[in-house]
């Protein structure tokens, strides 16, 4: 977003030769709601369509439909309503929020119930062609988490009614971190299996591609770059000849400075190349 959305955000695609974009319309650390400049809304929609590159909104960090605390869930209402809004505003596909947590204490089925209360209305919004999709990310599994495993997508989806605007955001490492090995044998086939088999096909939107710096199970989201961390290269071939993953565009969020995220575009563009030999 600094700087501009089309100004400074597909430049900098362009030198990393991506072929899909995810910006924040907002600080990802905190609750502003700023109002866009329809100038680069303009220039970024027409920019984007020109060269065919899918673009995808991140939610802020702080939103958590989960929470004990009535302000915290009053300002994930306005912050998700936000970014919405601003996803159609510059003809974004999707909008990325993490699942959240049951917080203070609160048991899963009560956390889930007001996830429903208040995520639900927002999702009824969606109801024009150009609106975007919701996607769901899960976390790596960190204290109460509502999302972590792929099974854990169903009880949130039944609870927005799988409604036809919502979709998953699948995160690599995340998933890893959780507890599914993906550098096991066939591990990332099993794990997109179970997903679809939960949340039906169609419904994968859009995937981070990020390596793990831990162990599967550990629970902690730290990312690595794309062959360099314990997931490492093979899973991500296996993942582009997944029949779900057909289409589906790919995101890194990788440490490293411009340098080591335009390797990381280029290595995951020869892996897709060498599932598709």
């Amino acid at each position: 977003m600094a700087g501009g959305l089309a100004k400074v955000g597909l430049e900098h695609a362009r030198e990393l030769s991506a072929e899909a974009v995810q910006v924040f319309v907002a600080n990802p650390r905190g609750w502003a709601t700023p109002a866009g400049n329809p100038a680069q809304d303009e220039l970024f929609r027409a920019e984007c369509g020109a060269r065919s590159i899918p673009a995808y909104v991140h939610a802020p960090y702080l939103i958590n439909f989960g929470s004990h605390t009535e302000a915290t869930v009053e300002r994930s209402v306005e912050s998700l309503r936000h970014s919405l809004r601003r996803a159609r505003e510059i003809g974004a596909l999707g909008v990325v929020v993490h699942t959240g947590s049951a917080t203070g204490g609160r048991p899963r089925a009560e956390a889930l119930a007001q996830v429903r209360r208040h995520m639900l209305p927002l999702l009824d919004e969606l109801t024009h062609d150009g609106d975007p999709y919701l996607l769901l990310e899960s976390t790596a599994g960190q204290g109460s988490s509502l999302c972590s495993r792929t099974w854990e997508f169903g009880p949130y989806f039944e609870a927005l009614d799988s409604h036809p605007r919502l979709g998953v955001c699948l995160d690599t490492c995340h998933i890893h971190a959780a507890g599914h090995d993906l550098a096991g044998p066939e591990g990332m086939r099993r794990t997109l299996d179970l997903l679809v088999e939960t949340v039906g096909e169609g419904r994968l939107k859009l995937i981070h591609a990020n390596d793990s710096k831990e162990a599967a199970g550990a629970h902690k989201d730290r990312h690595e770059n794309i062959g360099a961390g314990h997931i490492g290269a093979e899973p991500f071939r296996e993942l582009f000849s997944h029949p779900a993953t057909e289409g589906v565009p790919l995101v890194i969020e990788t440490p490293g400075g411009k340098e080591k995220h335009a390797a990381d575009v280029a290595r995951l563009k020869e892996l897709r190349t060498a599932a598709n030999a």
